[in-house]
């Protein structure tokens, strides 16, 4: 899921109109402490970042910050594949501190061999980089759990960490943009996978892919990885799961893989379910002003307020 792949003219063209016709954000201005542009223009602004590992976004990884009673835990923001800290949570991280959170994120999945992360294995992401990077931010706030935010890969390595390390008791919400939970078969990759498999071609084709990334096998659809956390009880019941998905998803094919079974703990969003004419695709959803909102409403459901397809999440500056 290559997190720089911008969508076509039409769903730029519509994303830039989203953002400049939304609305002024309907919340106190006295927590405003960064000014957040959503659509092309905050897409725009987070590529100067594509490159940069070691900064982290607007609002985040305070680690003076203390929960307070209306939003107890503290938020992890984790990446996408070919993607880091800074670029992929330049519009979400301020607005969630701007929405009184404590907000953290990390680059993980470094390999060595190119310079983005999210391209080691993730079940080597999730024990080296997320599990000790969690267990910072809890003894830094004093919080019992965290609330994960993830996009593309940040949607799926962490539930390594819930299925395997403990990460179920350590977790309270869990909201997962454009998110393949059963892979994807873009391009007709997993199909080929497969048929390599088959032909027991996997000890040439693994280590070629692994030369750059070692999480690119893992993405599709029938994988190994995705078997594992897809076995047992692959939802852990104490976490609250919200997925927000887009039909216009290019690199989660079908984007159906995103939507999980049914449950007392799950909720599934469509986004165009609820504004229409948002075309916004798997990188875009990181900059969508809906998206923004449908986190802020996963985060403290009981403060929730309905969707507005031409406004700005609260507190946007």
């Amino acid at each position: 899921m290559r997190a720089l792949r911008w969508a076509g003219p039409v769903v730029i063209m519509v994303a830039a109109l989203v953002s400049l016709l939304a609305g002024p954000a309907a919340a106190a201005t006295s927590q405003v402490r960064f000014k957040v542009t959503y659509g092309l223009a905050g897409g725009l602004g987070a590529i100067q970042h594509t490159l940069d590992l070691t900064s982290s976004p607007p609002g985040g990884n305070d680690f003076s910050c203390k929960p307070g009673s209306q939003h107890p835990n503290p938020v992890v923001l984790v990446h996408g594949a070919g993607a880091n800290q800074a670029l992929n949570w330049h519009v979400f991280a301020p607005m969630l501190a701007n929405n009184g959170y404590c907000v953290f994120s990390l680059t993980y999945g470094l390999n060595g061999r190119v310079p983005v992360g999210g391209m080691a294995a993730m079940q080597t992401s999730a024990s080296k980089d997320l599990a000790p990077f969690i267990d910072k931010v809890l003894a830094a706030t004093g919080a019992a759990k965290v609330d994960l935010v993830g996009h593309s890969e940040g949607t799926v390595m962490p539930r390594y960490y819930l299925r395997y390390l403990g990460g179920a008791e350590k977790v309270d919400k869990y909201v997962a943009m454009t998110p393949l939970y059963q892979g994807s078969n873009v391009l007709g990759l997993a199909n080929l996978y497969q048929l390599a498999e088959k032909l027991g071609l996997r000890p040439v084709v693994d280590p070629l892919i692994g030369a750059v990334s070692e999480s690119g096998p893992q993405f599709l659809t029938g994988s190994d990885f995705l078997n594992s956390v897809n076995s047992g009880e692959a939802f852990p019941h104490q976490v609250h799961f919200t997925t927000i998905v887009t039909r216009y998803d290019e690199a989660v094919v079908p984007y159906t893989s995103g939507i999980a079974p049914a449950g007392p703990n799950i909720t599934n969003l469509v986004l165009q379910d609820q504004c229409p004419t948002d075309l916004s695709e798997h990188v875009l959803e990181a900059v969508d002003p809906v998206v923004g909102q449908d986190i802020l409403n996963a985060l403290d459901p009981a403060h929730a307020v309905p969707v507005n397809c031409f406004g700005l999440p609260r507190n946007s500056g």
